[in-house]
């Protein structure tokens, strides 16, 4: 059925959306084309834009290699720039050395500590075999005008028979016992390990007392006993100082348990005795 020509008018698309040729487009697309289009434009010029301000940096420092005012100024600031980056390295290493150093002192400071901790404990654990200090010189007043006098020391003496050496064990001390593995230690403390240490020289005094007497002013008891220390010497022990379990109980009362054993084990630990061996004895030589 042929159409009128009001209603052929009324299907065909507005204006706005046929191109110059007649063919209808969609509104949808178009719109979508033209922001595409809109953002690839932005993009293209930020681009050269950024070129070209570039371009215009490069004329002008052109420019200044041309100019020798501008050449010197750029030459002060290049050396500047060396003398600035040596001074940064000479820094660098200034605070490594200040680190090293540091670290040195607090080295030494805490060796200062242990040490001090060390005399602590000596000065409250000196033995009372020392012998105490003496006074040869004393400067008493007088009355006045008469200056000073001063009492002169006592002739001195004939010289008497020089003692012999006695070596003794050295006390343990708090650093050392805090070494000590626990298993090595259990219940013990550092004062009941150096009350053995004290019960040890005791013994170890009086048996060479007894070795450094002549045999003549000797009594039968202590002849009996220097005898029975000749025979424990060996030729590991020649020019040693040790004693055996005998001698412990002889000249103290310590009682050679497993408690002393344990005490032992300490004292070898800490390198105080050592022992040897031999003839079915044992014998705790001193280091």
């Amino acid at each position: 059925m042929p159409l009128h020509r009001e209603e052929k008018q009324h299907l065909r698309p507005p204006p706005s959306l046929r191109s110059p040729q007649g063919f209808s487009l969609r509104a949808p697309l178009s719109v979508m084309m033209d922001a595409t289009t809109s953002s690839g434009l932005e993009d293209l010029c930020s681009h050269f834009n950024t070129k070209i301000s570039d371009i215009k940096k490069y004329l002008q420092l052109r420019r200044i290699g041309k100019d020798q005012e501008l050449k010197v100024l750029l030459r002060k600031t290049g050396n500047g720039m060396i003398a600035l980056h040596d001074l940064l390295n000479k820094m660098e290493i200034e605070v490594k050395q200040q680190e090293r150093l540091n670290n040195s002192l607090k080295e030494l400071q805490k060796a200062a500590e242990r040490d001090k901790n060390e005399a602590q404990h000596l000065s409250k654990h000196i033995p009372t075999h020392l012998p105490k200090p003496t006074q040869q010189c004393i400067t008493v007043p007088t009355v006045k005008g008469e200056g000073q006098t001063k009492v002169e020391p006592a002739p001195p003496k004939k010289p008497a028979k020089e003692k012999r050496f006695i070596k003794e064990m050295a006390l343990i001390t708090a650093e050392e016992f805090a070494d000590v593995s626990a298993y090595l230690k259990g219940r013990l403390t550092c004062d009941q390990i150096n009350a053995a240490v004290q019960e040890i020289n005791k013994a170890m005094v009086s048996k060479y007392k007894i070795m450094h007497q002549p045999l003549k002013s000797m009594p039968v008891s202590a002849r009996n006993l220097y005898q029975r220390f000749v025979e424990q010497e060996t030729k590991d022990t020649k020019g040693e100082f040790f004693i055996v379990e005998a001698d412990l109980k002889e000249f103290t009362a310590l009682k050679m348990d497993k408690r002393f054993h344990n005490i032992l084990s300490i004292l070898r630990h800490c390198h105080r005795v050592r022992e040897v061996r031999g003839s079915k004895l044992v014998r705790y030589v001193l280091c």
